[in-house]
């Protein structure tokens, strides 16, 4: 598995490897090119927690129990997000980036937040493209593997403290306030946004895509399948589209795959 030397298991190798090929076969979900030393460390500490033996006797109880199954989901994806996280990044966006797309694109707009979480990604898109009056014709496609985090997002109910970097005056204007300190995305947020279910490491991906979002994903993947899915996305990219992605994934040989750097993470697609 190659990063096993990162971590020292203390159950069966092999049961290991039948787990994995089983939780594709009934529940549609590769791990397989995920870092296995996160992987592994974590699928154990749920096993320690619950006192099985073996990765089979786990899988038998995963199949007919909601509970643990959603428990297993929300240990092994990792939904840690907010909105317009790390501020900066999305002011280049709204100042710079999106207007010379929006432009270029004939003022329509094929947005594409891969690994969507819980949504706050993808509705901060939407803020942003209404606030600048590029929503008209533009399209948010927001994707996520976890089914359950997709159901939050759709839903759009968050803490307050999701929207610690929103303005009072954004908040009062797409945002609901409920009960218990939550509030929820206004229907006019949510008509941009498509939420679809697509693994990134094996599902094909549609193509013309204007930005294509992917932040504090891929550190999760080996570096296998880390550069299979760059190449996916430039590939998924119209020329001149541009990928964004997390403050610890820089792509270092963007070159190679058809992309230069036109600020920090941010890379465009060769014409």
């Amino acid at each position: 598995m190659g990063d096993s030397i990162l971590y020292s298991s203390p159950y069966n190798d092999d049961d290991y490897e039948k787990f994995l090929k089983d939780l594709i076969k009934r529940f549609e979900m590769d791990l397989t090119g995920y870092k296995q030393h996160r992987v592994r460390r974590r699928i154990d500490m749920l096993m320690r927690k619950h006192d099985y033996k073996s990765y089979s006797e786990y899988f038998n109880d995963l199949k007919s129990s909601d509970i643990l199954w959603d428990e297993f989901l929300d240990k092994l994806t990792i939904n840690v997000t907010e909105f317009f996280r790390n501020p900066e990044k999305w002011d280049y966006l709204k100042k710079d980036l999106l207007p010379k797309l929006y432009k270029e694109a004939n003022n329509s707009l094929k947005i594409w937040s891969a690994g969507c979480s819980t949504g706050e990604e993808p509705y901060t898109l939407s803020i942003i493209l209404n606030e600048s009056n590029m929503s008209r014709n533009s399209k948010v496609i927001a994707a996520d593997l976890d089914k359950f985090v997709l159901k939050r997002a759709q839903e759009g109910i968050y803490d307050e403290r999701s929207l610690v970097n929103v303005d009072n005056s954004i908040k009062t204007k797409y945002f609901t306030k409920l009960q218990n300190n939550k509030y929820q995305v206004s229907p006019k947020l949510k008509s941009l946004i498509n939420f679809k279910r697509i693994n990134l490491l094996t599902d094909k991906f549609d193509t013309n895509h204007d930005l294509i979002i992917c932040r504090n994903v891929v550190i999760y993947f080996d570096n296998p399948a880390k550069e299979a899915l760059y190449k996916k996305f430039v590939d998924a990219l119209k020329p001149g589209g541009v990928l964004f992605v997390g403050s610890t994934e820089r792509i270092f040989n963007y070159r190679e795959i058809g992309l230069k750097t036109i600020a920090p993470f941010f890379y465009q697609k060769e014409n």
